[in-house]
């Protein structure tokens, strides 16, 4: 059986579609964009800022769902140029410092035109 995750303290979803589910021992979040949560607005315009941004917003999903960043198993990542790749990894590497498996793919546009992307699954 499957639980809806939900926080105030990360964006609402901008579709149909929720911020996270709990399936079993994990944990399956959606893409997570830099939206800040106080505003709904994307405020910050490098890679570094969004990353950050994106970071803290899974932090917060991760959270509501019983766990935590450091326990992700797996992250898909989308830039939408990939000659942002180091700057994004910089960042990255700060937060998930338990190294999960990764896919990262540079995509033609991402909502609201943001940089990056990351959704996560971690365990519970």
């Amino acid at each position: 059986m499957s639980e809806i995750i939900y926080t105030k303290n990360a964006p609402d979803a901008i579709g149909p579609y929720s911020q996270a589910v709990k399936v079993g021992n994990l944990v399956f979040t959606s893409g997570q964009i830099a939206i800040v949560p106080s505003s709904g607005n994307v405020e910050a315009t490098t890679i570094e800022g969004q990353t950050e941004q994106v970071c803290q917003n899974l932090s917060a999903v991760l959270k509501a769902a019983g766990t935590s960043i450091e326990k992700a198993v797996k992250t898909v990542c989308f830039l939408a140029d990939m000659g942002d790749f180091a700057s994004f990894n910089a960042v990255y590497g700060k937060y998930f410092v338990s190294k999960p498996a990764r896919s990262c793919v540079a995509v033609k546009t991402l909502p609201k035109n943001v940089l990056v992307e990351v959704e996560v699954v971690a365990e519970i």
